[in-house]
């Protein structure tokens, strides 16, 4: 199968490529190249050809001969997402309907989109399922709620897209991101042996390590398309839906003499229990690997073998806004988030 696959310099992405490329796939690679900078460990024996290209450049040619785009590149997370809302409108909502679009098209038969449990926001009823009415609380998570809505309409017996709200990501990954929960605890524990929450801990959030969505990616692309067409799947398992201080207990266990507390009450209220029953039981071949225990171990295990400092922790190259303020400050983007040449 010919793939394009978006943001194949990202977290998730440099995680994907090589995936698909072990199992016989051809890849295209796109990334603009945002978080070039952030490479933590050598942990990659294939890279994809590589397209240096905003999605909002990304033409039909670019397209053309293509089975399957799985389109990953958006501006990531929520403060990203409201450092500048109108920006993020533009790339994560008109550029993804845009490259939906363009991919039907040029005769492109699957289209996999990264969504995110996130659209819950906030969740009262049990665990939310597909079918839950969401809720969106940021700009991040509006604009995949606005995808969702205005691809879906465009399927039919030549396009099936496939919509993957995914869990809370965690795990290690050479382009590594410590502004995620689990990643960013295990970083703290082991640059500082010391966690400090700053509120209770309470609210609940799924997990889903880096390696499950590749896998989930994988498994909707080797689908029979019955199967995956027009579907959305929530990405994990429902044994990983953890509250917040959970998390920083498993961490805190698994980094010896990390000292843990927590504080009061936090102003974030999103909290929602996510089941993940749909895609463990339709989804042929899927199932997650990993909870939050071993995610911890695997970091504890690489930050020992590269000696992690706090300085790499800290740096800009592995936290989404500090890198995309430093591109701002620095004049290297512009105020629509181009490359300024």
């Amino acid at each position: 199968m010919n793939v394009l696959v978006t943001g194949t310099e990202g977290y998730l992405g440099c995680l994907l490529a090589p995936l698909l490329l072990e199992r016989g796939h051809e890849v295209t690679a796109v990334d603009t190249g945002f978080y070039k900078s952030g490479w933590l460990y050598n942990g990659t024996d294939l890279t994809a050809k590589t397209l240096n290209k905003d999605i909002r450049h990304i033409t039909l040619d670019d397209l053309q001969g293509m089975d399957a785009v799985v389109h990953m590149a958006e501006l990531s997370n929520d403060p990203t997402g409201q450092l500048a809302p109108h920006i993020t409108y533009e790339i994560n909502h008109k550029g993804s309907v845009r490259l939906a679009e363009l991919a039907k098209q040029a005769g492109v038969r699957r289209f996999v989109y990264m969504s995110s449990c996130s659209v819950y926001g906030v969740a009262t009823e049990g665990d939310v399922t597909e079918e839950s009415p969401i809720n969106p609380q940021t700009a991040y998570a509006e604009c995949k709620a606005l995808v969702e809505r205005d691809v879906k309409p465009m399927a039919d017996d030549t396009f099936s897209p496939t919509f993957m709200r995914n869990a809370t990501a965690f795990g290690a990954s050479p382009r590594m991101r410590f502004d995620i929960v689990l990643n960013n605890l295990s970083g703290l524990a082991w640059t500082t042996k010391e966690i400090k929450m700053t509120s209770d801990g309470t609210p609940w959030r799924p997990l889903v390590h880096a390696l499950d969505i590749a896998k989930a990616i994988i498994c909707t692309l080797e689908a029979p398309r019955d199967i995956i067409h027009n579907q959305i799947f929530n990405v994990g398992d429902t044994a990983n839906n953890y509250r917040v201080k959970e998390v920083a207990e498993i961490v805190a266990e698994t980094f010896p003499g990390c000292q843990l507390s927590f504080g009061q009450q936090g102003a974030d209220n999103r909290s929602y229990r996510v089941s993940f029953e749909k895609i463990n039981t339709q989804l042929p071949g899927f199932k997650c690997d990993w909870d939050a225990r071993r995610g911890a171990q695997q970091l504890y295990d690489v930050f020992r073998q590269i000696d992690m400092t706090k300085e790499e922790f800290e740096s800009r190259g592995f936290t989404r806004l500090k890198q995309l303020e430093y591109l701002i400050r620095t004049q290297q983007i512009d105020k629509d988030f181009f490359w300024v040449k």
